[in-house]
């Protein structure tokens, strides 16, 4: 009975600390997140990766409307032209990560 008394203790000690020592571990690593997300260069590597993955949709775009040409329903293919124009009301929108979409 004392050594499960003692183990129960020991188990209750590292509980407690091993706790304080996460917390302690989760804000520093989210203060480096935030420094590393803040960064001017890893915020411009963001939009200029976000830029050539429009960029390249475009073109995938394009060579599969060639493709496939009218073998797309018209219902399927207004819905799709309607998609493509919603966020753009005349100016760039941005998403989640403030990068902006020409």
């Amino acid at each position: 009975m004392r050594y499960r008394l003692t183990f129960v203790a020991g188990l209750a000690v590292g509980y407690v600390l091993g706790a304080r020592a996460g917390q302690q571990r989760y804000e520093q690593l989210k203060k480096a997140a935030r420094g590393v997300a803040q960064n001017p260069a890893v915020r411009n590597t963001a939009e200029t990766a976000a830029h050539q993955g429009r960029v390249y949709a475009g073109k995938a775009l394009h060579t599969v409307g060639e493709k496939v040409g009218d073998h797309v329903p018209e219902s399927f293919a207004d819905r799709v032209r309607s998609l493509r124009g919603r966020n753009g009301h005349g100016r760039p929108a941005e998403d989640d990560w403030g990068t902006s979409h020409p």
